[in-house]
């Protein structure tokens, strides 16, 4: 039997059993594979619900596969783009809680089309940004210092 070792995803250890047909094109050899969105979806709901730490080319896949920059990863996820690059390159595990809330995310992502929990922290994220720009005003009271919002 032969099996397509399937590199192109990103994943080292991805191998296909069928769903896959050599063709030839003008300039060779070359690989057809059906249904690529539902293949991609196949590993990233394995990788998510697997019981493995997630590895640095796993979450890279899964941010990739779910259409999102590192910048609006580290947004989600409230914590900086660096760290997201490190975590892709292996430099340093991802946190529990982190890790976490990103399978939850892809979770969603592969299973909801409406995305409703990646909308919702989208959300929080642009609020916070709002918040961090405007201006804080307080006032004395007779009970004290209170915010004047």
């Amino acid at each position: 039997m032969t099996h397509y070792h399937y590199i192109e995803c990103g994943l080292n250890n991805v191998y296909l059993i069928n769903g896959f047909k050599y063709i030839e094109t003008p300039r060779g050899k070359s690989i057809s594979i059906k249904d690529i969105d539902g293949l991609h979806k196949a590993i990233g709901l394995y990788l998510v619900t697997s019981k493995k730490d997630l590895s640095g080319d796993e979450l890279r896949f899964l941010r990739h596969d779910m259409l999102i920059s590192q910048a609006t990863l580290a947004r989600l996820v409230g914590i900086s783009e660096q760290a997201i690059r490190r975590w892709e390159r292996g430099k340093i595990m991802i946190p529990k809680p982190s890790e976490s809330l990103i399978r939850l995310l892809y979770r969603e992502h592969a299973q909801n089309k409406d995305e409703k929990i990646m909308a919702t922290l989208k959300e929080i994220s642009d609020l916070e940004d709002r918040f961090h720009d405007r201006q804080l005003l307080f006032k004395d009271t007779s009970r004290g210092w209170r915010s004047a919002a």
